[in-house]
């Protein structure tokens, strides 16, 4: 009975030891592997003084190590906590200090990265996979100490699924971030929707782009494990070349790819996927933010025998909802629908009084799912904002997240996604909403990217301006744009701006950082 994350890969391990689990430039962990080596880990962190719901830091760059880690935590009975290692120290600092972190694990190229951390506060109490020195006042137990010392049995701990399994900050580039707390029983259920959705099967070899710290590589993994398939970690310099990016999923047969927007678009343009043999790949499915309507025919064109699905839900219900192309449903610049709830899931949309609304109407998005996490670690008053909670009948109620996303309820029950609520902005009286700009700038044959925000002057009166990124053989300006939407938007919502770049600024995750787009943005970044 496969209740805890570790379980999967556990019972897998018992039943073919030698399936592969996990590889990585050539290199690989057999799922008997994994299953021994994170034991080791386990009873490591328990000598160390790991408690059950203790949190414990991953300090990793993408690796064999850092799969070994989370899953040597929660044989722990801890909860691992993904440190972006691309992140400031004081960034990293706070998370650290924020969620009562005493140990981490890592490894020896992270030393200096571990110095500074200490130098900003960071107080911990032991340090596995380095080396230890005078300059690192905490115990440091080396991996080759792990492998040789530990008992490759696992501990033996009354864990529950309703026990922490992870924590996963949010990104963005400014602000306070804040934990999502995820038990064993919301990523399972998650995962194993996901594994009879997709139809994963032992064969199957998934691709991981996403760090720990992006929710993705929840799927990427998990996903893969309660299969008993394959995960093919794609390491950070294959993403920045699209054409080494296309052969490594060719070379690796990937059948199972689920990646952002911006990935699929890289790989499109600069790709040379006609060149590829890619006829392993069973299913593409993209999520984390929006897509161009247009990428997706091209895509779909070059790539017949591939089926399509776009996968929709904040980091704190996991996923959600989803929309599986049998054909495309629409032209270039209809929005790509968001799909359906995913089954064992209940999704609601109200106004703003909390009015349940209908078919037709469009509101905010609430979610009541087995997936939905516990709330935000250490933040009693968001966890108030964010949950609704509906009494059915005396002594029971239904709790629903609100995602602050807005949505349209189509006639069949499916849904579109309009925008954010903390993105639909008022300019000359009129409400607009970003996102549909956005949509209808992707629609333009040209546009390879779109990002649309909102400024404010001296008085605070807000504006809408633009930033594009055009396919490399575009010839059209500023001007072109603005006329193409003068054909599709209302004269107030075009915007007043628009500005062509050769590369956006990003987020930890991938996507556009639109708050470092304008000194004056008012608009908050899109979440998927």
């Amino acid at each position: 009975m496969n209740y805890l994350i570790q379980h999967t890969i556990d019972s897998v391990a018992a039943e073919v030891p030698d399936r592969e689990a996990v590889r990585m430039y050539n290199q690989h962990l057999t799922y008997r592997d994994l299953a021994e080596k994170s034991n080791q880990l386990a009873n490591i962190l328990i000598e160390q003084g790991v408690q059950r719901r203790d949190r414990v830091g991953i300090y990793l760059g993408k690796s064999l190590e850092s799969v070994i880690a989370m899953y040597g935590i929660m044989k722990a009975g801890a909860a691992y906590v993904p440190l972006d290692p691309s992140a400031p120290f004081s960034r990293i600092a706070y998370m650290i200090e924020d969620c009562g972190i005493k140990h981490i694990i890592s490894q020896n190229s992270k030393i200096a990265g571990i110095q500074s951390l200490l130098q900003e506060g960071a107080s911990l109490s032991s340090i596995i996979g380095i080396h230890g020195n005078e300059h690192l006042p905490v115990s440091c137990i080396t991996w080759d100490q792990v492998y040789q010392t530990a008992s490759k049995q696992a501990p033996s701990l009354n864990i529950v699924e309703q026990d922490l399994a992870y924590i996963i900050y949010t990104s963005g580039s400014t602000g306070t971030p804040k934990g999502i707390m995820h038990t064993h029983h919301s990523s399972l259920s998650f995962t194993k929707w996901a594994a009879n959705a997709y139809g994963i099967r032992p064969e199957d070899r998934l691709s991981n782009q996403a760090p720990l710290h992006f929710d993705m590589s929840i799927f990427d993994f998990f996903t893969a494990a309660v299969a008993g398939a394959t995960t093919v970690i794609i390491p950070d310099e294959y993403m920045r070349l699209p054409a080494s990016y296309s052969k490594l999923l060719a070379d690796e047969k990937i059948t199972i790819f689920f990646t952002v927007p911006f990935a699929l678009s890289q790989l499109l343009y600069r790709g040379v996927l006609p060149k590829r043999d890619l006829s392993a790949l069973r299913w593409i499915i993209f999520g984390g933010d929006t897509h161009s309507p247009q990428h997706v025919y091209r895509l779909m064109e070059l790539l017949p025998e591939t089926h399509f699905s776009h996968m929709y839900g904040p980091a704190e219900t996991n996923g959600c909802t989803y929309f599986n192309f049998t054909e495309f449903p629409g032209s270039a610049d209809t929005p790509i629908p968001i799909g359906k709830m995913c089954e064992n899931m209940e999704g609601i949309v109200v106004d703003d009084n909390d009015n349940l609304l209908g078919p037709g109407n469009t509101g905010e998005l609430l979610v009541r799912s087995p997936s939905m996490m516990q709330g935000y670690w250490n933040r009693p008053d968001l966890n108030a904002k964010v949950f609704f909670k509906r009494f059915v009948f005396e002594g029971y109620q239904e709790v629903f997240y609100r995602t602050g996303d807005l949505v349209e309820i189509l006639q069949d029950g499916q849904y579109r996604f309009i925008g954010r609520k903390d993105r639909q902005v008022k300019v000359r009286g009129y409400r607009v909403e970003m996102e549909e700009i956005e949509t209808m700038l992707m629609g333009h044959p040209e546009v390879e990217e779109a990002a649309i925000f909102a400024v404010a002057d001296k008085d605070g009166a807000k504006s809408i301006e633009a930033a594009v990124k055009l396919d490399a053989d575009s010839n059209i300006n500023d001007t072109d744009l603005a006329n193409f939407l003068k054909e599709k938007l209302p004269w107030y919502a075009v915007p007043q701006k628009i500005e062509i770049m050769s590369i956006f600024p990003r987020t930890g995750t991938g996507k556009i950082n639109r708050k470092a787009l304008g000194k004056n943005q008012v608009a908050e970044e899109a979440s998927g």
